[in-house]
């Protein structure tokens, strides 16, 4: 209701800004600038992204600016600004550099800790330690640059956050580190003016705080590393787009940047170069390796009017092609865009852990303090250092960093990985949606079909090559497209054809033409009747084809019945594979179209579809489309993206089927860029496996918490081994999720 009232209060039209935010360190500072976005007048909707660490901002530029949201971002305690395109690689590695840097350095300086530590266990009595490295002051020397220089994050982070009134993992380690170094710093300073040796003090826990804070920046340095590869599918495709282009100007060839080109250039490719722009064939023939945009691996062939697509491969010959689309407009580029909106989305699964995290550093807090208070007065009373040893484990076991990443990982991984294999999700809750599909309803032409008519049969009374050179002569001059299908397939078997002396269209019936001083007649019964010519003969036949699915017309010379043609929208190849796949996942597949029931049960019989709803018009179909959906049915709806546009939206999930034309990838929520319907079940099944991916992370992130906390509070776990294994939580739900990059789905 509020974003409505905003909305009627804005003349000016709504714009997105995606701001690169530094300094989040779990899910609770990810929701606490997600809400304060949220909250700014101007702004309908506003998501931050953990793993991205990115916010995308819908706001109005009538009341609210960018600088406005980098200002507010700024107030919360982090940093903002807008993401640049080219930086994202340049920025990670900063980050990886820089955790690696500070953990190297904390690592050098907790060595001695470590070894002087070691030295109090039974089993490594004899061990030589140093009496450097027993000496209180040398302790505490090394710990305090470790926990106020390379831990310095931690606190600036807590008091953001306290400051801002809420609390993340920036608090907790804060409390537990200093709870440990205070406390050591205390018996120093009681040992030395109780007048204390130079060496062998006190049983001191410098080594716990420096530990923690090496093991937190351990996990963030392989936290660091492991995001990287999470983004790497987008930096993939975007190294895809060629650097130069040869273009033709003033009739000479030029070099310029792919950039540079313009609509409307005539761009000349040669074998082995990138086509730089998305543009139409103007002449040459050649096969084009498409795989970095369908997946498909396969080259498709190009003649003149075909369209190519920027970043795709030229194999064999040259070709000359006019650019349509360059920039930001091209295919490649809107499937970079896609993938990122997809990747820096929410899925509805991580509103769990959103709400979980929200509460989880309090909740933490208050249980550290009642670990401490039970320890002290009850099972140990007046053991310090016991009760305060196991009130950090807790603080530190608990951090709810591998919450916040268990979800955006994996669909980052995912979208990524799909896009590779020509699978565009258009944003998170798609992806998680697409996984409770049990319908799939497919549309027929261009779809199951190849959506252009071929010709499939000759049946003549006398020879089939003379035959067919008089029938391709009188169709040559028609527009129609059965007409066309019948020239294509004619001209495919190498016949010649003569120049028609005489043509005539017959709409509703056919043609009329004269060829080498025949009369030629090529159409329906109705015009066979009409003529007088006898061709019953040949009606059986035509059932016969008709119930195939096919369009039979027949053909007369002279006055004559010569032969008949039948001409069909085929199936594609891979459509019966797809149906079977389907149908193997406990998917039901329905086909629907506008034709007549006879060539829709054929085409279904061929593909292995059993049910079909046959004879419904465009605007029809998204009542279809209802129709099952309150019969219980999650129904994800198959089209080209263009005339199914109504029944694509009123689905659970639309699926446009082709190659990410700007229609298709705007009206689906699911581009699939292949052109065969293999694609769907491998969308579902990449869907189905993210699930259980997020799943996983979800169920190790939250019992690993569950069973930590208690252990922790059992005083069964020692604060350095409580951060090993926090560091290490997060570490492994990022690389679980990262097994998606590896998926193969067919």
């Amino acid at each position: 209701m509020e974003s409505v009232e905003r909305r009627k209060e804005n003349s000016l039209p709504e714009e997105t800004a995606i701001l690169q935010i530094s300094g989040m360190t779990c899910a609770a500072c990810a929701n606490r600038i997600e809400k304060g976005l949220s909250r700014m007048p101007g702004v309908s909707r506003a998501t931050v992204n953990l793993a991205l660490e990115t916010a995308s901002v819908a706001f109005y530029p009538g009341q609210v600016t960018i600088a406005d949201l980098e200002n507010k971002v700024k107030q919360l305690g982090y940093r903002a600004e807008v993401k640049r395109e080219a930086d994202d690689g340049d920025r990670r590695g900063r980050e990886i550099r820089r955790q690696f840097v500070k953990f190297a350095v904390s690592a050098a300086l907790s060595l001695p800790l470590l070894w002087s530590m070691a030295g109090h266990f039974s089993f490594t009595a004899g061990l030589y330690v140093p009496d450097l490295f027993t000496n209180p002051w040398v302790q505490l020397a090394l710990a305090s640059v470790v926990q106020f220089a390379i831990g310095a994050q931690f606190y600036a982070g807590a008091y953001k956050s306290l400051r801002s009134g809420s609390a993340n993992m920036d608090v907790l380690v804060a409390l537990g580190t200093s709870a440990a170094f205070f406390y050591s710093l205390y018996l120093t300073l009681e040992w030395r003016f109780a007048g204390g040796a130079a060496h062998h003090g006190p049983e001191l826990y410098y080594e716990t705080s420096a530990l923690l804070i090496t093991l937190v920046i351990l996990g963030k340095w392989l936290e660091a590393l492991a995001k990287g590869r999470t983004s790497k599918a987008i930096r993939l495709l975007m190294s895809l787009q060629p650097k130069k282009a040869s273009v033709i100007r003033n009739g000479r060839e030029i070099s310029v940047p792919a950039e540079e080109v313009q609509v409307g250039d005539i761009v000349l490719v040669r074998p082995g170069e990138q086509v730089p722009v998305d543009g139409i064939v103007l002449d040459g023939a050649s096969s084009v390796d498409e795989s970095m945009l369908t997946g498909e691996s396969l080259p498709v062939d190009k003649k003149a009017g075909d369209p190519v697509f920027g970043a795709t491969v030229n194999r064999s010959g040259a070709l000359r092609i006019r650019a349509a689309k360059v920039g930001r407009e091209t295919a490649l580029a809107r499937i970079v865009k896609a993938v990122e909106e997809a990747q820096g989305s929410k899925a509805p699964i991580q509103r769990v852990a959103d709400r979980i995290s929200g509460i989880f550093v309090p909740v933490v807090v208050a249980i550290a303090l009642a670990t401490f208070l039970v320890w002290y007065a009850l099972l140990t009373p007046g053991d310090l250092a016991g009760a305060l040893k196991n009130a950090v484990a807790v603080l530190v076991i608990a951090c709810p960093c591998a919450l916040g990443l268990a979800t955006p990982t994996s669909i980052m991984a995912a979208s990524g990985r799909a896009a590779e294999l020509g699978i565009l999700f258009r944003g998170g809750e798609h992806l998680e949606r697409t996984h409770k599909i049990d319908t799939v309803v497919l549309d027929k032409t261009g779809t199951v079909t190849k959506g252009k008519p071929e010709l499939t049969d000759v049946l003549a009374e006398g020879e089939e090559t003379e035959f067919l050179s008089l029938v391709g002569a009188a169709e040559k001059n028609s527009e129609h497209p059965l007409a066309q299908a019948i020239v294509a397939g004619i001209g495919r078997r190498g016949i010649e054809l003569p120049a028609a002396e005489s043509f005539e269209a017959l709409p509703g019936y056919g043609v009329a033409a004269v060829v080498e001083g025949k009369t030629v007649l090529v159409g329906t019964r109705r015009l066979m009747e009409e003529r007088g010519v006898d061709a019953s003969s040949a009606y059986e036949a035509v059932v016969r084809l008709e119930r195939q699915g096919k369009t039979a017309m027949l053909a007369a010379v002279d006055g004559r019945y010569a032969g008949l043609l039948a001409v069909a929208d085929t199936i594609k190849e891979t459509s019966r594979q797809a149906v079977d796949a389907l149908k193997e996942m406990g998917i039901e597949v329905i086909m629907i179209t506008g034709d007549n029931e006879r060539t829709a049960q054929a085409i279904a019989g061929q593909a292995g579809i059993g049910r079909v709803i046959a004879e419904v018009l465009p605007e029809g179909k998204a009542e279809e489309i209802r129709k099952l959906q309150r019969e219980g049915k999650t129904v994800a709806m198959v089209g080209d993206g263009i005339n199914d546009a109504p029944a694509l939206a009123a689905a659970d999930i639309g699926m446009a089927v082709g190659t990410g034309t700007d229609i298709a990838i705007q009206a689906a929520d699911v581009t699939l860029m292949r052109g065969d319907l293999t694609a769907i079940p491998a969308a579902i099944a990449m869907s189905r496996r993210t699930m259980g991916n997020i799943r996983q992370n979800l169920f190790w992130a939250l019992g690993y918490n569950a069973l930590g906390i208690p252990v922790a509070a059992a005083g069964l776990l020692a604060p350095w081994v409580a951060g090993a294994a926090m560091a290490l939580s997060s570490v492994s739900v990022v690389l679980n999720a990262l097994r998606l990059q590896r998926v193969k789905v067919s």
